[in-house]
C-alpha cells in the first residue's frame, strides 16, 4: 500500500477519533470522563472544565480534517507533531494526579505516539516537494 495512502488512513481515523471523543466530552461529560483515567470527578461546578476539554479536542480534529481535505498534506505532518503534545499532556496529567496508569499509557500516551508517527511519515511522505527548488515563471516573450 502506497505511503499517502497509508498517511491518509491513519489522519482520516485520528480525526474522526478526536471528533468522536471531544463531542462525547461536550455532550455527556458525566459518562466520558471515568475514561479519561482521572481517579476522581471534578468538585464544585468543575464538570464545565471537562466540556473545554471537549471543545479542545473538537478544534483539534477540525485542524487536522482542514489541512487533509485540503491537501496540505506537510502541513498536517507538522500539526500532527504538535497536537500529539496534547495527548502527551493528557497522559502526565493523569499520571501526576495519580490516575490510571494503563489508560494513562494506554490510551493517551498511545495515541500520541501514533500521531508522532504519523506525522513523522506524513513528513517523510512531503520531503521530496519541500526539496524541491523553485523555478520562475516563464517570462512573456
Amino acid at each position: 500500500m502506497p505511503l499517502k495512502k497509508i498517511n491518509t488512513v491513519l489522519s482520516a481515523a485520528f480525526i474522526l477519533f478526536i471528533l468522536w471523543f471531544g463531542t462525547d466530552f461536550i455532550l455527556s461529560p458525566e459518562t466520558t470522563a471515568p475514561g479519561f483515567g482521572l481517579p476522581s470527578w471534578p468538585a464544585g461546578d468543575g464538570g464545565g472544565f471537562l466540556i473545554i476539554k471537549g471543545i479542545r479536542d473538537v478544534v483539534l480534529a477540525l485542524v487536522l480534517g482542514i489541512l487533509l481535505v485540503t491537501g496540505h498534506r506537510r502541513a498536517l505532518g507538522w500539526v500532527l507533531l504538535v497536537e500529539a503534545l496534547a495527548a502527551y499532556g493528557d497522559m502526565t496529567t493523569v499520571l501526576a494526579h495519580h490516575g490510571s496508569v494503563a489508560t494513562a499509557l494506554g490510551v493517551h500516551g498511545l495515541t500520541a505516539t501514533l500521531m508522532v508517527v504519523n506525522g513523522l511519515l506524513m513528513m517523510h511522505e512531503t520531503r521530496k516537494v519541500a526539496a524541491a527548488p523553485a523555478r520562475p515563471a516563464p517570462q512573456p516573450a
